[in-house]
C-alpha cells in the first residue's frame, strides 16, 4: 500500500510538473501570438518552436497588419529576408506563404492566401492558388466557385463555364442559386447612379442608408464620409417620414462613423428620433448584412443607399445579396426596392457610369463574402 501511495505522488508530481511547463509555454508565448505584428516580438518565430504554434504566428501576423498595418520594413528585416515589402498587404501575403509551407495541408490557408493575391489584384497568381485547392480537391465547391467567378472577372468565359458546368455535378441546386446571385449582381453594373435625390421612393416604409467612411485617427470625419452625409441630408430633407441608418463600427479615439455621423446630422437639425445606429460594421459586407438585419426589424421596405459613385456598385450588389439571405433564412420574400443618392467622387457622371474589370472583381468578391464565404475561412470575414 505504501508503495502504490509513493508512485501515486509520483505521478502527481510529474503531472503537476509538466502542468506548470505547460502553463509556463503558454503564458511566455501568448504574448507573442497575441502581438502578432509586434515589431519587437516577430523574430521569435523561430524554428525551435511546434510547428502549429508557429503557423499560428504567421495567421496572427497576417491578421494584424490586415487590420492595422505596421512597419514593414522591420517585418521585412526580421521575418522575411531577402523579400521586398512594399506595403501591409504583402506582408499577408507572405504571412499566409509561410504558413502554407509549413502546412501544405491546409486548404484554408491556401484560400486565404488566395484571397489576399485577390485584394492585391494578383488575379494570375490567386487562380494559380485555386487551382493547387482543386488538384488536391477537385470537387471542393467553394474553389471551383471563386475560380470561376475571378476568372470571369478577367475575361475568360472558357474557365467559368468549365467551372459552372464542375458546380453543377457537385451541387446543381447550389450552383442555381449561384448563377441568380451572378445576375442579380451583374444587372447592377448597369444601375443608373443618382447624384441629387430618387424620386420613384415610397414615403411610406422608407430608409435612408448613409454608409460610413474610415475616421481619421483623431476620430474626426473625412471629406469622404461628410460628402456622403450632405447627399444622405439632401433625401432626409426631401422624405421627412423616413428613417435614416447610419453605418460604421470600427471606433477612433473611442468614436465611431455612426456616432460621428450621427452627431453631425443632428447638428444638421434632424431629430434623433429618426436616427438608427448600425455601429458593429467593418467594412461595406458587415454594412449590408448589419443594416439589412435592421431593416427586418424595423418593417422598412423601400431602401435609398448613400454613399460614394465609386462604392455604389459594390454596395447595391451587397445590400440585394444580404436583403436575399434575410428572405431565405426568415421564409419569406422582403421584396424591397432599392434607390441610390451618390456623392460624386468621379470628373464625370459620365466616367462614374463606366465599370472597370478592377471594380468588377471587387464586386464579384464581396458579393461572395456576402453569400457566406468567408475570405479568411476562420479568421475575417
Amino acid at each position: 500500500m505504501r508503495d502504490i501511495k509513493k508512485k501515486l505522488g509520483l505521478a502527481l508530481a510529474v503531472t503537476m510538473t509538466t502542468v506548470t511547463l505547460a502553463t509556463a509555454y503558454v503564458t511566455t508565448t501568448a504574448p507573442v501570438r497575441a502581438a502578432g505584428a509586434d515589431n519587437a516580438n516577430v523574430q521569435q518565430i523561430r524554428n525551435d518552436e511546434p510547428t502549429y504554434e508557429r503557423i499560428n504566428q504567421y495567421k496572427d501576423l497576417a491578421m494584424y497588419y490586415y487590420w492595422h498595418g505596421g512597419d514593414v520594413q522591420q517585418s521585412e528585416k526580421d521575418i522575411f529576408k531577402g523579400i521586398t515589402l512594399k506595403g501591409k498587404y504583402d506582408v499577408v501575403e507572405n504571412a499566409f506563404k509561410e504558413a502554407t509551407l509549413l502546412d501544405p495541408f491546409d486548404l484554408d490557408l491556401k484560400f486565404s492566401l488566395a484571397s489576399t493575391l485577390i485584394i492585391e489584384k494578383k488575379v494570375p497568381e490567386a487562380l494559380h492558388t485555386y487551382r493547387q485547392i482543386l488538384n488536391l480537391d477537385p470537387s471542393n465547391f467553394n474553389a471551383n466557385l471563386l475560380n470561376g467567378v475571378y476568372s470571369k472577372a478577367t475575361g475568360d468565359t472558357a474557365t467559368y463555364k468549365a467551372s459552372i458546368a464542375k458546380l453543377k455535378l457537385i451541387n446543381a441546386q447550389k450552383t442555381n442559386q449561384y448563377l441568380q446571385k451572378i445576375e442579380r449582381t451583374e444587372k447592377v453594373f448597369n444601375e443608373k447612379l443618382i447624384t441629387t435625390v430618387p424620386t420613384n421612393v415610397q414615403s411610406k416604409n422608407h430608409a435612408i442608408v448613409i454608409l460610413g467612411y474610415a475616421l481619421a485617427d483623431d476620430g474626426t470625419m473625412k471629406e469622404t464620409l461628410i460628402e456622403r452625409l450632405k447627399s444622405g441630408l439632401a433625401v432626409a430633407n426631401k422624405y421627412p417620414n423616413s428613417k435614416i441608418i447610419v453605418t460604421g463600427g470600427v471606433p477612433k479615439q473611442g468614436v465611431t462613423e455612426a456616432d460621428a455621423m450621427s452627431q453631425w446630422l443632428i447638428a444638421q437639425g434632424v431629430n434623433p428620433n429618426r436616427i438608427i445606429l448600425e455601429n458593429k460594421s467593418t467594412d461595406t459586407v458587415e454594412n449590408g448584412l448589419f443594416s439589412t438585419a435592421i431593416l427586418e426589424k424595423e418593417g422598412l421596405k423601400d431602401v435609398t443607399i448613400v454613399t460614394s459613385a465609386s462604392h455604389i456598385r459594390r454596395a447595391l450588389a451587397v445590400f440585394k445579396e444580404a436583403d436575399s439571405f434575410y428572405s431565405k433564412m426568415n421564409g419569406k420574400a422582403a421584396s424591397r426596392n432599392f434607390t441610390n443618392a451618390v456623392y460624386l467622387d468621379y470628373k464625370s457622371l459620365e466616367e462614374a457610369q463606366k465599370v472597370t474589370n478592377d471594380e468588377k472583381l471587387v464586386i464579384y468578391r464581396d458579393l461572395l463574402r456576402t453569400s457566406g464565404i468567408w475570405q479568411y475561412p476562420g479568421l475575417q470575414r
